[in-house]
């Protein structure tokens, strides 16, 4: 094995706070490693300086020559450009160039940047459409050693189950910081806690590493009893879970017996079941042939779906299929076109948006949740906001620090302890686990172990949804809110039969006209002046944009012009490649 990069007694500073202390590592050309730890331990410092981004403050770091690496920051500026210029750079200026790379098709199709249309501006995207081209740029260019912060990031289910199995088969080194746990242990086989100035190495991905923290964890003194007994909880979980999840560390796990032998079942959800019954009713939400658009797009269309009390439901789906809208709809922030929406009369919901913007940035925290209430009921103990607080992990030193003061994941933990101190019987949540670190995911898992009421998750979180959730629907992109008894695994299955149904169909119209040579070289030469013209149509579509851009009723009515163009043009792509096959 190749040492790519050694870190030898580094340590780095801000401010007076020790991020790193004398750490010595190194990563290997076969490594696949996890970086995992509290918000704010350091992760990121400790990438950028394997990257060579930044300077330690004392040590050494030694690069081997001629080490060809890629670094995914978490703010990286992308140059002026189409996405396919950022992306492919003038390595691949005609479409049969790129088109006939098989490496470079599989990126662009697992990152969804076909259906953003590859001729898009990139100063004109989302942050999360920026982010997957960011990511694509550097998939697609051959790289020894792979660092990337939190790549899954604005990818939905379906892109981060891809990303997994494409970061799983390539080859060369890869430091990987992320919160996502099912990608954890889908692709790592080393892990690496950055915590107080250290860095602890275990070996397996995140099933390994619970076990392996929660026997460090046992004979620590007692102020980590209540941490400890978190990670038994997580790590029952891990047992009593899929095959799948568990297959990697299985030589680690036996140890484990002894350690939750005596663990109860995650919740008692048959006590769950009638406690939120009693609550709530009979009824929570009822959708009746419910018709939903944005633009010319229907979301939702004719659905009908039932809530009651108590259930667990997870709403998965690709970006843009609807999950937000139908968050929206049921807490009557939307009114749909057809159909209605029928509430239960006891219901009292609490919405965790994606936004952050609602918090009172002149407060103190701790004054920011007694605003709320001074005490809560949860797992039926009374519990005051001071101690919610640190169960979140706003120790007594952090809850008098002003609202405006804190990071982007101390404000998500603050805006969920503000809509728990409400006391809801209905928990809606949008992208809960944005910007949280794993021990307050599992905060929050534990606490809702115990809540008795119902809860409504929209998450590209797997393992999230496989912890928390008892029943999955989704959104598939053609109106529908399908039931999926398999869960994420059926999700993933049914949007791989959609994907392959739609390449047979653009390409069928070449199969019928591919009867010898020389009809299958008039059909490539046709296909590729479609394509021409469709390029040059999108580039006029997007000027047109640009001169009327404070008309916000024309630019839509372009944009949808020029979305169903790039459709066009991906379609006849595609219909190219398969002639030319």
């Amino acid at each position: 094995m190749t040492n790519l990069v050694n870190l030898s007694r580094v340590s780095k500073a801000f401010g007076g706070a020790v991020l790193l202390d004398s750490v010595s590592l190194g990563v290997d050309e076969t490594d696949r490693i996890g970086v995992v730890g509290a918000n704010g331990a350091g992760k990121t410092t400790l990438l950028e300086i394997l990257a060579g981004d930044l300077r330690p403050d004392t040590g050494r770091v030694t690069h081997l020559s001629g080490v060809r690496t890629g670094f995914l920051g978490q703010h990286g500026r992308l140059p002026p450009g189409t996405i396919r210029s950022v992306v492919l750079g003038p390595a691949f200026d005609a479409v049969h160039e790129w088109a006939g790379d098989s490496r470079v098709r599989e990126v662009l199709d697992g990152l969804g940047l076909h259906q953003v249309g590859l001729e898009s501006p990139v100063d004109r995207l989302s942050g999360g459409e920026r982010r997957r081209v960011a990511l694509a740029a550097l998939l697609v260019r051959g790289t020894d050693l792979l660092i990337l912060d939190e790549p899954t990031n604005h990818l939905d289910v379906e892109g981060v189950s891809w990303l997994a199995g494409h970061l799983s088969t390539r080859r060369g080194g890869l430091v990987v910081v992320t919160h996502d746990r099912w990608f954890l242990d889908a692709v790592c086989t080393t892990t690496w806690e950055v915590a107080d100035g250290v860095v602890h190495a275990y070996v397996g991905g995140y099933s390994a590493y619970v076990l392996a923290r929660a026997e460090r964890v046992r004979v620590a003194d007692a102020t980590e009893a209540r941490r400890a007994n978190l990670l038994r909880k997580e790590l029952a979980w891990l047992r009593r879970g899929p095959p799948a999840r568990t297959a990697k560390p299985r030589f680690r796990l036996d140890a484990a017996a002894a350690l939750v032998a005596d663990e109860p079942p995650p919740r008692d959800s048959v006590s769950l079941q009638a406690l939120a019954t009693s609550r709530l009713g009979k009824s929570v939400y009822d959708v009746e042939d419910v018709t939903v658009r944005a633009g010319d797009r229907v979301l939702l269309r004719d659905a009908t779906w039932r809530v009651g009390p108590g259930e667990r439901v997870a709403v998965v789906g690709i970006n843009g299929s609807g999950k937000t809208t139908l968050l929206r709809l049921l807490v009557g922030a939307l009114t749909p076109e057809r159909g209605r929406v029928r509430v239960g009369l006891t219901v009292r919901p609490a919405y965790l948006s994606q936004q952050v913007d609602e918090l009172p940035e002149g407060q103190r925290v701790l004054e920011a949740v007694e605003e709320i209430a001074r005490y809560a009921v949860v797992g039926g103990a009374q519990v005051s906001a001071g101690q919610l607080l640190e169960r979140f992990g706003f120790p007594s030193s952090r809850q008098w620090t002003p609202v405006g003061d804190l990071s982007g994941g101390e404000r998500r933990r603050l805006q969920l302890l503000r809509l728990l101190m409400g006391e809801p019987n209905v928990l809606l949540l949008d992208e809960p686990t944005n910007d949280l670190d794993i021990d307050t995911l599992t905060a929050l898992e534990d606490l809702l172990d115990s809540w008795p009421g119902t809860v409504i998750v929209v998450s590209h979180d797997r393992y999230l949804v496989e912890r928390v959730c008892d029943r999955v629907v989704a959104l598939l992109g053609d109106g529908r809110l399908a039931e999926l008894p398999g869960g994420v695994g059926e999700y993933l299955r049914r949007r791989a039969g959609q994907a392959g149904a739609a390449v047979a169909t653009a390409a069928a119209p070449s199969r019928g006209r591919a009867g010898d040579v020389r009809s299958a070289r008039k059909e490539l030469a046709r296909l590729e002046r479609l394509v021409a013209r469709l390029e040059v149509r999108e580039r006029q579509l997007q000027e047109e944009m640009a001169r009327v851009a404070n008309d916000f009723t024309q630019v839509s009515s372009l944009d949808a012009e020029r979305r169903r163009v790039a459709a066009e043009r991906e379609a006849a792509e595609l219909a190219w490649l398969e002639a030319a096959q």
